[in-house]
């Protein structure tokens, strides 16, 4: 499960990271609106963890534009800003909780947990495509509730896919997903990923197709 760091103080940022993956997270840091605005408008991230004072503008303008999208990301704003009429506006604008520094970390990923729990977000939701099945909470695909061992490339690919149905993903989004922002990524990885899933799923009876569209990307559909 991949979450963004959105943070300029490169000694918390770096915290952050690493008790972020200690708790079996995956995360891209990065330090500016700019970025962040850039990446995730191609990027599928479970959570976004954002600073407010942000190099270059206020990390509530980043938050504003994102729900003027209807991207329904959790937010956990970060901020030394700890007045009452700081909170509320953070929350009035979209954000999802509110922490304020310094904080400890396990109450962080608390809070994160808190949040991707909640219906329709991460945790303990069950992802379903014809007799297809994906618990995202235990990383657990299924088949006629059958569960199937896939590595572990193959199932970030299959949950991609699954929370992106009826949707094209593209090649470049999979590889964001899979190898992070700043990930050195062979040209064909993406193709020989989606490949192993689609002859794994066929193989084992999933009434699904994994569909290749050219020049465009991948897109996962039951069966016709």
């Amino acid at each position: 499960m991949r979450l963004l760091i959105v943070e300029d103080n490169v000694e918390l940022a770096e915290l952050l990271a690493k008790g972020l993956q200690s708790a079996g997270y995956e995360t891209d840091v990065l330090s500016t609106v700019e970025e962040a605005t850039s990446v995730l408008l191609t990027t599928f991230y479970a959570a976004l963890i954002l600073d407010l004072g942000l190099p270059d503008g206020d990390g509530l303008a980043l938050l504003r534009e994102l729900r003027h999208r209807n991207n329904p990301i959790p937010v956990l704003v970060l901020t030394a800003r700890g007045g009452l009429h700081d909170r509320v506006h953070g929350l009035r604008s979209g954000a999802d909780d509110y922490l304020v520094k310094p904080f400890a970390l396990e109450e962080l990923i608390a809070r994160l947990e808190a949040q991707l729990r909640r219906p329709g977000h991460l945790l303990g939701s069950t992802l379903r495509i014809a007799n297809l099945e994906f618990d995202t909470r235990n990383r657990q695909a299924s088949i006629d509730d059958k569960p199937q061992l896939l590595s572990a490339r193959e199932t970030e690919v299959l949950e991609l896919l699954m929370r992106s149905k009826g949707r094209v993903v593209s090649k470049k989004q999979a590889e964001d997903h899979i190898f992070g922002h700043s990930g050195e990524v062979a040209s064909n990885a993406i193709e020989v990923y989606v490949h192993r899933l689609r002859k794994q799923l066929s193989e084992r009876g999933a009434k699904v197709q994994v569909h290749t569209i050219r020049g465009v990307g991948y897109l996962i559909a039951e069966e016709n």
